[in-house]
């Protein structure tokens, strides 16, 4: 059974940095691949970032390249997601997501693909 929880979400001001956490929990006999999504209030999940299981591939949205960074800490099966430069579009309720078997491509984008979701952290960026 994965479990995926998501920490490091909170109050901060424009310009602020913040790192989420990903805590994955599960089988490991088969590779994930794990994005970040976001969901403001009366909008669409949007995708943020994706990581292959290795870290060595990565895939940001256009939009958020060059202030978002995904990474991952192998030994704790942890991916991160260093925010910095952040505004007020930004607030979000944060998602963790694991799409079994996946890769990092294009497709990465599309919330369906994904098996597994945590419960989301708050992000709230105040002007």
């Amino acid at each position: 059974q994965v479990q995926l929880e998501e920490s490091g979400g909170g109050l901060v001001q424009t310009g602020d940095s913040l790192r989420l956490s990903c805590a994955f929990s599960g089988p490991t006999s088969v590779a994930y691949a794990m994005g970040w999504f976001r969901q403001a209030p009366g909008k669409e999940r949007e995708f943020v970032a994706a990581i292959s299981w290795s870290g060595g591939s990565t895939y940001v949205a256009d939009s958020l390249k060059g202030r978002f960074i995904i990474s991952r800490e192998y030994g704790k099966d942890t991916v991160y997601l260093q925010m910095n430069s952040l505004k007020p579009e930004d607030t979000a309720v944060y998602y963790c997501a694991a799409d079994q078997g996946g890769a990092v491509n294009s497709g990465s984008r599309n919330p369906i693909g994904y098996e597994y979701w945590g419960q989301g952290t708050q992000v709230t960026v105040s002007s």
